[in-house]
């Protein structure tokens, strides 16, 4: 009965994305891979139900607040939606190893995300350290890139001896979680927090019973968004929208 309600619901998706033209962005220079151009073809939605979600993720659809979108890049195809079946996921050593460093770390989840001046003082030292102040940061383009959600989006908050040292949102899905974004307190930069949270999801959705985590695009040949191939086994989702196993590292 699920599987006929989500097939139901992934024929309805593919209905609305084939009965008009999505608007698509101008070209611009590729955030990830130097030389190429990037575009982007998507909708802003008011309101995401979480298995619309899913079956948009399934044909190649990420959001990012409320703009659901995916790339339609003229030369390039090198951004692929990435999840891990959480079954067969199994840590390598490096990731054991970061796991026993963070044994300290306690994890609480919060529902619904909700943004605050301490989040977004966090979240401005995450942007200064990692991206340089590139990064819009104010805190309206906050709230509108983390916490203006469409869909159903919960907050794991990371704590060490009760001090808030990142903070990890994501969408929750039919059978799913999607990683939406994580952020962390540069002065524990060393325990690899970002590796550590997705590891301590992949084991939440293992607990409960969610079968598949969603880590958005993997874009083959940028350092930026590689490491996401060493969660696996993988899969990856190809021109034809199947889903084809990969590796860890």
């Amino acid at each position: 009965m699920k599987r006929h309600a989500d097939n139901v619901v992934q024929v309805r998706v593919d209905m609305f994305l084939s009965s008009r033209p999505l608007p698509a962005s101008e070209e611009s220079a590729c955030p990830y891979l130097p030389g190429q151009r990037a575009r982007n073809e998507g909708f802003a939605a008011t309101t995401l139900p979480p298995d619309v979600y899913r079956a948009l993720m399934d044909r190649g659809f990420r959001r990012s607040g409320r703009l659901v979108y995916r790339p339609v890049c003229s030369r390039c195809r090198a951004c692929r939606q990435i999840r891990v079946p959480v079954e067969t996921f199994r840590m390598t050593r490096s990731q054991r190893r970061v796991w026993r460093r963070n044994r300290d770390i306690s994890v609480t989840l919060e529902e619904p995300s909700e943004p605050t001046p301490d989040k977004h003082r966090l979240f401005i030292s995450y942007v200064l350290a990692q991206h340089d102040g590139q990064m819009p940061h104010d805190y309206d383009d906050f709230v509108r890139f983390l916490y203006d959600s469409p869909t159903e989006t919960r907050e794991f908050v990371y704590r060490l001896e009760g001090r808030v040292v990142g903070l990890s949102l994501v969408d929750h899905c039919p059978d799913a979680l999607s990683s939406v974004y994580m952020y962390y307190d540069p002065a524990v930069a060393r325990r690899s927090l970002g590796t550590f949270s997705i590891l301590w999801e992949i084991e939440f959705c293992r607990r409960y019973g969610i079968s598949h985590y969603y880590l958005g695009y993997h874009v083959a040949g940028s350092p930026k968004m590689e490491y996401k191939a060493r969660f696996g086994p993988h899969e990856l989702l190809d021109d034809a929208f199947r889903w084809n196993r990969g590796d860890g590292e």
